[in-house]
């Protein structure tokens, strides 16, 4: 005879505040299986102040080993890599983003979905939108960068990866004035958008960004300052992943604006708001320019809360 209760097992290690719960990085980084699949990980690994198994964050190379581990052991991802400077994103928030962009569309949870279509504004060298919603849901992704040195990075991957190569198309945006025109086709409809703008004015800004970052790292680990000679950016981010004239404000603004232009084109436009100011000024300008449904969705990963501002013409 079935119990109506099912018993729940108990888990050794607290599931992380806040992340989606069809994350598959809820229960922190398993670094023993982590190791296994991705020896290259192993100079990187050993216990920080708690006695845990962790990286150095404020390390660039680590964080990178550390992704193409993430991506290989779980999304079978092979050979992923960025160039030096590149923005390395943290695997589980942007794994957030994706899961609920298939809530937003409303998608029956754990199935592939072949026949949904995300354009990716910004996809960098990392392209990890696409390779996300790729791996998990199926989906056909367009991403557009105006970079040429990182779309050739993506290519170079997905051409790895024969999974993504059906899956994944690039295009290049030839005017940094525009986000949509020059990529979305005549006749072409996306289900969804995503965007992680870049959040900083100037290359100033993104240092003094990159300063406070590291000296929170350092604080978490339990060190008084961080030793770090010259303030690297070591989460990388090329010019364009990272400072926008205007900065993140002026960006969306841009991208809203345009947005409007295609609204019969794309049913969800969304993007990251990393400034909570910002989200105010944003949700007036959607509003402004006809927007029928305005959501806000926030994303915690620890103490750390972001944003997804998302809309609809439709």
């Amino acid at each position: 005879m079935h119990s109506k209760h099912r018993s729940v097992p108990v888990s050794a290690k607290p599931v992380r505040k806040g992340l989606h719960p069809r994350n598959l990085h809820n229960q922190g980084y398993d670094f023993p299986a982590l190791l296994k699949s991705t020896p290259a990980l192993a100079p990187h690994v050993k216990p920080n102040a708690h006695g845990d198994l962790s990286i150095d964050f404020a390390d660039p190379l680590a964080v990178k080993t550390l992704n193409a581990a993430l991506l290989n052991r779980y999304y079978n991802i092979v050979d992923w890599d960025i160039p030096e400077g590149a923005l390395c994103p943290p695997i589980p928030g942007r794994a957030d983003y994706i899961h609920y962009m298939a809530d937003l569309l409303e998608l029956e949870p754990g199935l592939k979905q072949p026949g949904i279509k995300l354009l990716d504004i910004g996809t960098g060298a990392n392209g990890i939108y696409p390779i996300l919603a790729c791996q998990i849901y199926g989906w056909q992704c367009v991403g557009s960068d105006i970079n040429l040195q990182s779309l050739e990075n993506v290519a170079t991957i997905i051409a790895n990866n024969p999974t993504l190569k059906d899956r994944f198309e690039l295009r290049t945006q030839p005017d940094k004035n525009h986000m949509f025109e020059g990529i979305i086709q005549a006749g072409e409809f996306f289900d969804v958008s995503v965007c992680n703008p870049p959040f900083h004015a100037s290359p100033d800004e993104a240092i003094k960004g990159s300063r406070l970052k590291l000296s929170n790292l350092a604080r978490s680990r339990g060190e008084q300052k961080e030793k770090t000679k010259s303030p690297t950016l070591n989460f990388g981010g090329l010019e364009a992943e990272l400072w926008c004239k205007g900065g993140e404000q002026l960006f969306l603004k841009k991208l809203i604006r345009e947005s409007q232009a295609y609204s019969t084109q794309c049913r969800w436009f969304t993007s990251l708001v990393s400034k909570a100011d910002n989200v105010k000024p944003a949700k007036k300008l959607i509003r402004k320019v006809g927007a029928v449904d305005i959501r806000e969705i926030e994303m915690k990963q620890g103490n750390k809360i972001t944003r997804v501002l998302a809309w609809t013409y439709i």
